[in-house]
């Protein structure tokens, strides 16, 4: 079981007259900087000029700079730009100004992990992932409460990585409401799991599969939007809220039943098969290879793909039922 730090596990704090370069002003980068603001923590920000998130950034009170420039200014820098572009930024602009002793952190392990991004020797590496976008992690903490976060130490030259990620969490909110150590490893490979077979690969191809089999027997599309689709945040907010057992006490007896009889069929052995496969790809870098390359290439299969769901009938259908729930809008 992982061990689990609070704030009253922290007894002095490492970010004590640091600077932190805060490098990408999106939901994620505005929490933890306005986060670590609110900390009486010294924050630069990086982001790019004439963007929504750079007039955020100024609106928000800071002074946003290049990442070369912030980098220079820092000792620690916490890069929280999207994944496909942290290399380059990196490569070009925080590299050439890092100093022996300084720290690196990220909110996500897959371009340490999968060597995309090598630091040099000298430095700190580590890692603090709130479990909650950053709205979230912004709203807590505005809250008196935080969000979980994982940390994880990649690399310790200064012996003082984890006091870092441990002061860094508590500085956002994160040690308010607990935080579990982990490693870069870890992280990244049971995040790429989790969106890849379950949240969303696993949850949209059965959303439409489901939708699918009621059209194809004559239903409704409507019928099958709202039994397939449209129900399914009820349960999963259960699921959030209670757990598995929970929601199970809350739906009806026959939906229960249903579930433990019949949902076994559907996600059977041989769907856990294809899980493992996948598993395994991202162990051995075979997800990784073909995420860079396919960036490389300007991303052919993703734009493809991503024109095909777009024409699935049950987008058609959503825009349309949507437009009768006031709530969502």
């Amino acid at each position: 079981m992982a061990k689990v730090y609070y704030d009253k596990d922290l007894k002095s704090n490492a970010l004590t007259k640091k600077t932190v370069a805060v490098i990408g002003y999106g939901a994620q980068g505005r929490a933890q900087a306005l986060n670590l603001k609110d900390s009486k923590v010294k924050v630069v920000v990086s982001e790019l000029k004439g963007t929504d998130n750079y007039k955020q950034a100024k609106k928000d009170g800071f002074e946003p700079m290049d990442a070369a420039v912030a980098a220079k200014k820092a000792d620690l820098i916490h890069i929280l730009t999207p994944d496909t572009v942290q290399a380059k930024v990196y490569k070009e602009q925080i590299e050439p100004n890092l100093k022996k002793g300084n720290a690196l952190g990220f909110s996500h392990g897959f371009n340490i992990h999968f060597h995309q991004i090598v630091p040099p020797k000298g430095v700190d590496v580590y890692m603090v992932a709130p479990k909650g976008p950053g709205t979230l992690v912004r709203e807590m903490y505005e809250a008196k409460q935080g969000v979980p976060c994982l940390i994880a130490v990649y690399q310790d030259a200064t012996k003082k990585a984890k006091k870092i990620a441990l002061s860094y969490a508590k500085a956002i909110g994160g040690m308010r409401a607990g935080v579990l150590e982990t490693t870069f490893s870890e992280e990244t490979e049971t995040d790429l799991f989790g969106e890849q077979v379950v949240l969303c690969g696993g949850v949209t191809k059965l959303i439409q599969k489901g939708f699918e089999t009621l059209v194809e027997a004559g239903y409704q599309p409507e019928i099958a939007y709202f039994e397939c689709l449209h129900e399914l945040k009820l349960i999963t907010d259960l699921v959030y809220k209670k757990g598995i057992g929970g929601m199970r006490k809350v739906v009806s007896d026959t939906a229960e039943y249903g579930d433990l009889t019949r949902g076994r069929r559907v996600i059977d052995d041989r769907v856990k098969d294809q899980m493992k496969k996948i598993l395994g790809e991202i162990q051995s870098g075979e997800f990784s290879r073909e995420w860079i390359l396919e960036n490389q290439a300007k991303r052919p299969v993703y734009k493809a793909l991503k024109i095909k769901e777009e024409k699935h009938l049950i987008e058609k259908i959503g825009q349309k039922l949507r437009k009768m729930m006031p709530w969502i809008k």
